[in-house]
């Protein structure tokens, strides 16, 4: 009896712990200054070649002049003062497809798990919806890629579509890409 006491004692410690550090977590649109930050969670990401469709040798500057191109809505993640995210939201596609929104989330290996991708997507969402989009798709979710997966599916995105083998991951070879997608109305 004791044991099960401290364990839901721990428990409620540590998700305070975790609403805390989730409060204390501001989001914002991105500015010239966090250039740098952003190429580092960026590069980090992309480096592995596990998870986006990006050349992992891509340069700095191609990386922010897609991340920070004219048509898109780029946004940081910061806890005490430090970016430990990133997203960007646009048009999926232009004129009568322009009402669906885009939108990519790269966190810093070392905020993964604390909750900056799942108050990124929920902010994104808000966004989107401010901005009058009518739905958000994803168009390439790597599905080796289980933890995005899961919270995509956990904020509503169902799997409306299936490329066989359209990415080649680095160590498990051709995998399969979802097309994820949701309302927003």
């Amino acid at each position: 009896m004791g044991r099960s006491l401290l364990a839901a004692a721990i428990a409620a410690a540590e998700a305070v712990a975790l609403e805390f550090q989730l409060r204390m977590m501001k989001i914002r649109a991105a500015t010239e200054a966090d250039r740098d930050a952003v190429w580092n969670i960026f590069h980090e990401t992309i480096a592995t070649g596990d998870t986006y469709a990006f050349d992992p040798k891509m340069s700095r500057e191609e990386a922010l002049a897609y991340w920070f191109r004219v048509d898109t809505h780029t946004y940081v993640a910061e806890k005490a003062g430090r970016v430990v995210g990133t997203y960007i939201l646009k048009p999926n596609q232009l004129g009568p497809g322009s009402h669906v929104a885009n939108a990519a989330f790269m966190v810093a290996s070392d905020a993964q798990g604390s909750g900056v991708g799942r108050s990124m997507a929920e902010h994104c969402l808000g966004e989107a919806r401010r901005m009058g989009f009518r739905a958000m798709q994803f168009n390439f979710v790597v599905s080796t890629n289980t933890p995005a997966i899961h919270l995509w599916k956990q904020l509503g995105f169902k799997i409306v579509g299936t490329l066989p083998g359209a990415f080649h991951h680095p160590e498990k070879g051709y995998v399969d890409v979802y097309v994820m997608c949701r309302s927003l109305t």
